[in-house]
């Protein structure tokens, strides 16, 4: 073997290897997961994805799963009903709130975070998850709240 010569190698076969080895296809590690306890999507997107031993959330607003209605209450209210439909994911894949790794908040108006964070808190006691909180200028069905969320087991 000669040193300092390149030797060309095609990085796609390299990542076919790789997935191979770990037991995967390009798709066969992705699955789709969908429970009728949670709001369905409004748009062209799951209500989670897992992938391997992970568990990705989309984010969820606060609508009622029964009556797919949009609940338009104060921010307690509304950060309850997220939390409970995210629990609803969970639970459609054997997982629990103490599974979540991290979180990110979408807040209408950040003067909401503190009622927001003593609900949250009530969900994640022990081992809280990493989180990040934002404040954006509109959310779908122009809520207060919007939460997404990884899981692991």
């Amino acid at each position: 073997m000669k040193f300092g010569r390149r030797t060309p190698f095609n990085l796609g076969a390299v990542v076919l290897v790789v997935l191979g080895i770990a037991g995967c296809t390009t798709d066969g590690c992705k699955e789709v997961i969908n429970t009728k306890d949670a709001p369905a999507a409004i748009g062209p997107y799951s209500q989670a994805i897992k992938f391997r031993n992970l568990l990705f959330l989309a984010g969820q607003i606060p609508i009622n799963a029964e009556t797919n209605q949009t609940i338009s209450g104060s921010i307690e209210e509304q950060t309850t009903r997220v939390l409970e439909n995210i629990k609803a994911v969970l639970a459609a894949n054997g997982m629990t709130m103490g599974d979540v790794v991290s979180t990110t908040v979408f807040l209408k108006d950040m003067n909401n975070f503190n009622e927001m964070n003593a609900i949250y808190g009530r969900y994640f006691k022990e081992k809280p998850p990493a989180r990040a909180t934002v404040e954006v200028s509109r959310l779908p069905h122009d809520v207060l709240v919007e939460i997404s969320a990884i899981a692991a087991r």
